[in-house]
């Protein structure tokens, strides 16, 4: 099991586990953090999984398709480590990522 630690804007610390192939946003869902909403289920259409992944691990994981860097330009407080959780597909070598969860989404 890969462990994927959320942090939300207020600082609360969710610490969660993912089988190989779930998306960051099935992990936060399942996890019931209430922040990423997930309205679109993960088709890439809504940015409601927006987050930002830990810099330290930004160059670890697979980089953003062209469909999701166009929806990131539509989230609100966009950063360098933005990222739509429901692209992040999670690998055994994840173990330990951390995902910041923006206070636009609380």
């Amino acid at each position: 099991m890969t462990k994927i630690t959320f942090i939300e804007a207020d600082g609360t610390t969710f610490i969660a586990t993912a089988e190989p192939g779930m998306s960051v946003m099935q992990v936060a869902v399942n996890a019931g953090i209430a922040a990423i909403a997930a309205e679109c289920g993960g088709a890439c259409a809504c940015g409601t999984c927006h987050c930002y992944v830990a810099k330290d691990w930004a160059d670890k994981i697979a980089p953003a398709q062209d469909d999701e860097t166009d929806m990131l330009e539509f989230v609100i407080d966009p950063a360098e480590t933005s990222r739509l959780s429901c692209q992040i597909e999670v690998t055994p070598d994840m173990d330990g990522i951390v995902i910041n969860v923006p206070s636009s989404q609380t």
